[in-house]
């Protein structure tokens, strides 16, 4: 094993799986570990899950050979399980005895060089593997009837914080100028010594862009803002000039600087005909909404967001999905398995009357996102993810955040049913529980006419679309609407009529069962389930650190998630 190098050019691989763990590491693991350790079980358990053809297509046939992803998968498994650095997980590779146990090694094996687990990552992540092992072990617990399709799951989300550091504004603009300047001095030297003047741009980007050091005054600051956008326009026109290489603008660090260009400054002729830079005003200039705004030269996916007054955060969120049970089904299922088991132990003639615990709640799906994502957008993925792995849950527990009456009604078809609140209606009259909402009035879907509290029909009706979804606005006659008696308890305009926005007949439907079930105690006391997702949240965040991202970029984030 230590033999092998993974940071060749080429690197080739021939399928063998987990290498037979030696005897002599079988007994001092053994003796060391009477009752065992995770990594010991691991390999016991879950040897079938850890295999080397899947990998096949990340590694080529020519080349001197690589080591074994089966290996660097379990290890990978083992170094996210105990939150450990590369360097660490090498280093348990070496001198943890359960760890040798694990992946096959001899107890005098001296382990593999750090870089490569960064390097294989960065194969997952090339060839849309990172989900390869998780669905695997899902497979394996499928055949072990350890979870199935038709029960119940639950999912939540929680944020992740990035690997980079938080920049305001000004911090941004200067620090995406050393970092274009640090990757053009690597990829092209000579270029960048003719083109710019190397030495002032030294002084002013040799070390990192950080507020604490930046002038206090305000007008300082605002002219050193200038500066920074001048030094970034002038090498986003460098790099596009006919001498320069064609390949240096299509470097992702430039690329990044002219985005972050283009968000942070507004470039117009003054009145002297000079072309004048300055820093963009959300008011008058306008800035680019949240989901595109770049926050870091250095982590092109990480986004601010916010949830609520109090947290406010750069960088991603994690959707996880596991399956539950209610009490009473922990203990039916933990007594079906015991009386199964008890049959089949009485048939061999040694029954002994153990009791099989509840069975466990397991991880069935794992979404990274970027931080500005609302979760109502990872909901029809979740659920697409477990139908394609044969899980697609027969009641799905969910937060307010997740549903739409649209999904709500696409996962029925499909035989789901969403357990989570709709949002309530949010027009004023509902806020105010007074006066006429929506559900006072009256639909005629045949007739296409709503009819008011006071017996009024309406005069006018009209499907459009809204945020690309077919709706129906409703209009009553100006001229009953004035002379209601209970105008105010309709509307609180004098010159505009009662307008309504429904939805099509089957969703509105929907929308109205919903919002009248979750009223009742029955459906409060069933909803209670979905909390428990919270405290796998934790455990997650207490063993593997899930809420501090270790790489950058959304695909190596979503590599270290699952």
């Amino acid at each position: 094993m230590s033999g092998t190098k993974m940071g060749m050019v080429r690197m080739s691989m021939r399928p063998k799986g987990l290498p037979a763990v030696p005897e002599e590491t079988v007994r001092v693991a053994r003796a060391a570990f009477p009752a065992g350790s995770l990594p010991i079980r691991l390999r016991d358990r879950l040897e079938a899950v850890f295999a080397d053809e899947p990998f096949t297509d990340a590694f080529g046939v020519r080349g001197a050979p690589g080591l074994s992803p089966a290996v660097l998968s379990l290890v990978t498994v083992l170094q996210f399980t105990e939150d450990l650095t590369d360097r660490q997980a090498v280093a348990m590779a070496v001198r943890a005895i359960d760890w040798k146990y694990a992946i096959g090694a001899e107890l005098t094996d001296p382990g593999f060089d750090f870089s490569v687990l960064a390097k294989f990552r960065a194969r997952l992540v090339e060839h849309g593997m990172e989900r390869l092992v998780f669905d695997r072990l899902l497979e394996h617990c499928r055949a072990e009837g350890l979870v199935a399709p038709g029960g119940k799951q639950r999912s939540d989300s929680t944020h992740v914080i990035s690997a980079v550091r938080d920049l305001n504004r000004l911090e941004l603009a200067g620090e995406s100028v050393r970092a274009a300047l640090e990757v053009l001095a690597a990829a092209a030297p000579e270029w960048l010594a003719g083109a710019v003047d190397v030495a002032g741009l030294a002084h002013r980007y040799g070390p990192r862009v950080d507020g604490w050091k930046l002038p206090s005054a305000k007008t300082k600051r605002d002219r050193l803002a200038v500066v920074f956008g001048q030094d970034a326009l002038m090498l986003c026109r460098a790099v596009r000039e006919p001498g320069a290489p064609p390949w240096l603008a299509e470097l992702p660090a430039v690329e990044l600087l002219r985005q972050v260009l283009v968000q942070t400054y507004y470039i117009e002729t003054g009145a002297r005909g000079r072309e004048v830079i300055r820093k963009r005003e959300a008011d008058s200039e306008g800035v680019p909404p949240g989901h595109t705004r770049l926050a870091s030269p250095y982590d092109a996916d990480a986004r601010w967001a916010a949830k609520g007054e109090e947290l406010f955060w750069l960088g991603y969120k994690v959707h996880l999905t596991e399956t539950c049970h209610t009490p009473l089904e922990a203990e039916a299922e933990a007594e079906a398995e015991a009386e199964a088991e008890a049959e089949a132990e009485a048939e061999a003639g040694n029954g002994n009357g153990k009791r099989v615990a509840a069975p466990p709640n397991l991880i069935t799906d794992v979404h990274t996102t970027k931080a500005t994502v609302p979760d109502v957008k990872a909901t029809a993925g979740i659920q697409q993810r477990l139908d394609e792995r044969g899980l697609r849950p027969g009641e799905h527990y969910l937060d307010s955040g997740y549903p739409s009456v649209d999904l709500v009604a696409a996962a029925g078809k499909d035989g789901t049913a969403m357990v989570t609140p709709l949002l309530a209606d949010n027009s004023p009259q509902a806020k105010a529980a007074a006066g006429f909402d929506k559900s006072a009035f009256r639909v005629d879907w045949k007739a296409r006419q709503v009819t008011c509290p006071t017996g009024r029909t309406s005069a006018g009706w009209y499907p459009v679309a809204q945020h690309g979804r077919p709706a129906i606005v409703v209009q009553f006659a100006s001229a009953d609407c004035r002379a209601c008696p209970s105008r105010t308890q309709c509307t609180s305009s004098r010159r505009v009529s009662r307008m309504l926005t429904l939805r099509p007949k089957e969703l509105h439907e929907i929308q109205g069962a919903a919002r009248t079930e979750q009223k009742t105690q029955t459906w409060r006391d069933k909803y209670k389930l979905r909390a428990g997702v919270e405290g796998t949240i934790n455990q997650a965040l207490d063993m593997t650190g899930i809420r501090r991202a270790r790489y950058r970029g959304l695909a190596k984030v979503q590599c270290r998630e699952v």
